[in-house]
């Protein structure tokens, strides 16, 4: 899991870490900094991925396919692997959401088939 992560992350240079977390916020993967904790990592993206599908479901969008935040020093961006886990990924302001929402797809065909 963690070779696919950083597969994801040469791909698509503008991903600065990316992890893959259980719907309970515990680190199943990742492939985060040194500057970064894991497990803070871990338990916001279970919140906001459970508060995404919650809002999705409940406003009648239909079911979550991804969460992203925007923020001045760049994005977060969640997708759903199966109903267990959750990969999220941290790039860049410059990046191209576009490529990056693509990568990230792929990335989650080829998690769901591993866990």
């Amino acid at each position: 899991m963690i070779d696919r992560l950083r597969e994801m992350q040469v791909s698509s240079p503008d991903i600065e870490a990316s992890a893959i977390v259980s719907v309970d916020g515990l680190s199943i993967a990742s492939a985060l900094p040194q500057e970064i904790e894991e497990d803070r990592v871990s338990a916001m993206s279970a919140a906001m991925l459970s508060l995404g599908e919650r809002i999705s479901s409940e406003l009648g969008r239909g079911a979550l396919e991804q969460v992203y935040i925007k923020g001045n020093k760049g994005f977060v961006v969640l997708m759903a692997v199966g109903e267990e886990a959750v990969l999220t990924a941290l790039a860049s302001e410059k990046a191209k959401l576009g490529l990056i929402f693509l990568d990230m797809r792929r990335a989650v065909e080829d998690l769901e088939k591993l866990i």
